[in-house]
């Protein structure tokens, strides 16, 4: 019996998918649109419901949390999906937004925000080659990324995950970003489908509009007239879409009053009409039931929208039976079917699924590689901005005798690497591989120098004994966030915590030079404590690598990062009117753009 159609490879895909789409039956159709959360489903249950897609949210790793793991579980469920009359592969995706964080042993980049300090295209475009290369190795061939918002407002609580609140920038860097992790063919060994998010003018959203409690930004409403949301926050889609985006997800915010999610004009009529989109949307993380107490009209209201995939992520029984229903009664249309599960079967058969739906273990050393770690170090040090350098206080020399460290962000690679890594929260202290800070000062200097820790820089008297001097050479002190994600990061104080303002006061004296280095996932105010301190280092949320951070601090490379996002003087100034900023003590501390060098 000859195979099928739409498994020759040799036919336009557009043919193979006809070909497969008037073979399917309604629930098989429906089943291609629904993506479910891997808790809540088994592999069986994939099989059974003919499930499309099945993700990894924050914090969705496997029982042992191992590469290993990771790629028998995605197997498990690809070869359900292949057991089924049609064997369509599923399209497994996790949000691997600053590296497969998820997964322990992967390695953690610097967040957008720092990708953002670096303006280097061809290193973001390495980082998500990086990043696809260990998704890939696992199995996992779908990444919900790059965020190319333009944060418009840094007390918002995603803003780390935009990589700047320019427009241009944001457009030139995210598509950087889907070159890399598509490659030069979207089948290629190691490509990764890139998600460009959140479509549209999430980063402009107006304060306290978002109707989750204890939100003040996240989801809220972006109030401005269409000129304007083009203007700002549609580039970076148009740039995505010309680099190969194929899959986008629309935001659970609004757009004066409308949610993103059932928007017909802004998802159908514009990005899929006018811009010629030719992928598939996917929506977000229970998104469509914010759309109407009633569930079965929030549905309607997605797929007729434009929404083609539904992120469920738990019930996706109740979501089947919804829409096959609604197309039952009339209320979506089949064509309407048909064109979504057309989008997302041309996209599966791009990615060649259908010729390599399961992963070997063969490049499972691909993932936590020395070749990514460099990488990554090479990502922190191009991102640190350097703010301050008083008398040359930067770079240090490794002849210093004495070196007095404090702050919790010293040790803790929790705090480096923030939000989205291991679990949607982050993690506090050092449960994953690598270099902290305090580490890397220690691998950079020799027995000679003395470095002395303690994370609120009350050193005993032992240790002042130790040093034998009124004053250490260099205090460092390390302060900034701990980490959060999306709304419940969403701040209406930005200032420095009272703890690293009094580390800062303790350190002043008992130090000849002081740096200080802030590890945060946006600019904070720092106005009051910046003339007690000679050299101020932002590092943004770099990842595992500190290391990063000492080969700049030392000279072994150049400071050459500059400002992604405007730093407010004070916290009345948020959010900024950017056409109408002063250049005075009435204006921002810094300006976008702003980064010193220090020369040796």
């Amino acid at each position: 019996m000859p195979s099928p159609k739409y498994l020759d490879v040799d036919l336009p895909i557009d043919e193979r998918v006809n070909d497969l789409l008037i073979s399917m039956t309604p629930e098989e159709k429906i089943g291609q649109m629904t993506q479910v959360e891997k808790n809540s489903i088994t592999p069986l249950e994939v099989a059974n419901y003919f499930v499309g897609s099945v993700l990894s949210g924050g914090g969705g790793y496997p029982i042992v949390n191992s590469p290993e793991a990771w790629l028998e579980m995605v197997n498990n469920f690809q070869e359900a999906a292949l057991r089924t009359r049609l064997a369509i592969p599923i399209l497994y995706g996790v949000d691997a937004i600053h590296g497969h964080s998820n997964m322990y042993g992967a390695v953690v980049f610097p967040h957008n925000v720092g990708l953002g300090a670096t303006r280097n295209e061809d290193l973001v475009e390495q980082i998500a080659n990086a990043t696809a290369e260990e998704l890939s190795a696992t199995g996992i061939y779908w990444n919900f990324a790059p965020t190319i918002a333009a944060p418009q407002d840094i007390r918002w609580g995603r803003t780390y995950e935009g990589l700047s609140e320019n427009t241009e920038l944001a457009a030139t860097l995210g598509s950087a970003y889907v070159r890399g992790s598509q490659g030069e063919r979207l089948d290629g060994t190691h490509s990764v489908l890139a998600t460009p998010k959140h479509y549209l003018g999430d980063g402009g959203t107006s304060w306290k509009t978002s109707q989750i409690e204890n939100f003040l930004l996240d989801q809220g409403d972006t109030r401005l007239d269409e000129a304007t949301l083009r203007k700002i926050h549609l580039p970076q889609y148009i740039s995505a879409i010309q680099a190969g985006a194929l899959s986008i997800m629309p935001s659970y915010s609004s757009w004066n009053g409308l949610k993103l999610t059932a928007h017909k004009y802004l998802l159908t009529d514009l990005l899929k009409t006018e811009l010629g989109f030719q992928g598939f949307l996917v929506s977000d993380w229970e998104a469509v039931p914010q759309l109407s107490p009633d569930y079965y009209l929030a549905v309607v209201l997605a797929i007729n929208a434009g929404m083609d995939m539904i992120m469920v992520p738990f019930d996706y029984k109740l979501f089947i039976s919804t829409l096959l229903k609604a197309v039952q009664l009339g209320d979506v249309p089949e064509m309407r079917i048909n064109d979504a599960v057309s989008r997302i079967l041309r996209v599966k058969m791009r990615l060649g699924l259908f010729e390599r739906p399961l992963a070997s273990p063969n490049f499972l050393s691909k993932v936590g590689s020395e070749a990514h770690r460099i990488l990554a170090r090479q990502a922190v040090s191009e991102s640190l901005v350097l703010l301050k350098n008083k008398s040359h206080t930067l770079p240090l020399s490794k002849a210093i005798e004495t070196i007095l460290v404090a702050g919790k962000g010293a040790d803790n690679l929790g705090m480096q690497c923030g939000g989205w890594t291991i679990e949607w929260m982050g993690i506090d202290g050092n449960q994953i591989p690598g270099t902290t800070i305090l580490q890397g000062l220690r691998n950079k200097l020799s027995a000679n120098t003395h470095i002395i820790y303690h994370p609120s820089a009350r050193f005993s008297e032992d240790e002042n004994r130790i040093l034998a001097l009124e004053k250490a050479d260099v205090g460092i002190a390390v302060v900034g966030e701990m980490p959060y994600a999306e709304g419940v990061g969403d701040r209406d104080d930005l200032s420095l915590s009272s703890d690293d303002v009094e580390l800062i006061r303790q350190l002043r004296p008992i130090c000849h030079r002081l740096v200080a280095i802030l590890i945060s996932g946006r600019p904070m105010i720092i106005t009051d404590v910046l003339p007690l301190i000679d050299a101020f280092v932002c590092a943004w949320l770099p990842g595992q690598e500190g290391e990063g951070i000492t080969d700049v601090l030392f000279g072994d490379k150049p400071f050459t990062g500059r400002l992604p996002y405007t730093w407010p003087r004070r916290m009345d100034q948020l959010p900024f009117d950017f056409e109408h900023l002063y250049s005075d003590e009435q204006g921002p501390l810094f300006p976008f753009g702003y980064g010193l060098t220090a020369d040796p």
